[in-house]
């Protein structure tokens, strides 16, 4: 295999590089089959790094999937701010964005089950779940509380956090269900079944979400 010039490549690079490796090699070997000699060489970097970047295998391993899940995030709220637009719009987006590709993955979930029994027993990754989940239940509570804001509904802080943690719940449930893609539905149905339900959580009118993203598109 070809030397890569390690000097041209940027810390951040050789990071992301080895954390993406890891959760390729994970999704196929599994957490204990993925070796160190495994992730560094689909990296096409030397194992050194892992030490160098991670202090350890298990440390990249905690920090793949904190990626993981952060990438998850990260495009949920991208999407809710591509085209601007009333804060029923952005909501909207968001919630549609978890359950429509890239976000809804077997692939993702696969991973996502992969990590997920080691947070009860892990406090590594215990650490990780909590501070993503968090993450992500603030990005909810920042896009609900202009859409209460609008419809003249209470908007305190505790009623925007009741709410989050209750459209995370919807919206993981229809994740995992989708990605699964068991054929039992046509996945294509999730936006509008989400949105919908989204729409009684807050107790907003019928339409009121599905209605914003319909008016954004035939603007755009």
């Amino acid at each position: 295999m070809e030397r890569k010039n390690f000097q041209r490549w940027s810390q951040d690079e050789r990071r992301q590089s080895l954390l993406e490796a890891t959760l390729a090699c994970v999704a196929e070997q599994g957490l204990e089959g993925a070796t160190a000699r495994q992730i560094a060489q689909r990296a096409d970097v030397t194992a050194g790094l892992i030490r160098h970047y991670f202090g350890s295998k298990e440390k990249m391993v905690q920090a793949a999937y904190e990626l993981l899940i952060g990438e998850l995030t990260h495009a949920a709220k991208c999407a809710a701010e591509a085209d601007g637009g009333e804060p029923q719009a952005q909501l909207a987006r968001f919630v549609v964005a978890n359950v429509t590709p890239p976000n809804l993955s077997a692939g993702k979930v696969s991973l996502w089950a992969t990590f997920i029994g080691r947070v009860r027993t892990d406090p590594g990754y215990a650490a990780v779940h909590r501070d993503s989940y968090r993450e992500f239940l603030v990005a909810l509570e920042a896009l609900i509380h202009p859409v209460l804001v609008a419809h003249d509904r209470k908007a305190t802080p505790a009623c925007c956090s009741r709410y989050a943690i209750a459209l995370n719940a919807l919206i993981d449930g229809l994740w995992l269900e989708g990605s699964l893609d068991h054929g039992l539905y046509d996945v294509g149905t999730l936006p509008t079944i989400a949105l919908a339900a989204a729409e009684g959580i807050l107790g907003l009118p019928a339409d009121s979400l599905a209605g914003a993203i319909s008016t954004t598109d035939n603007r755009s």
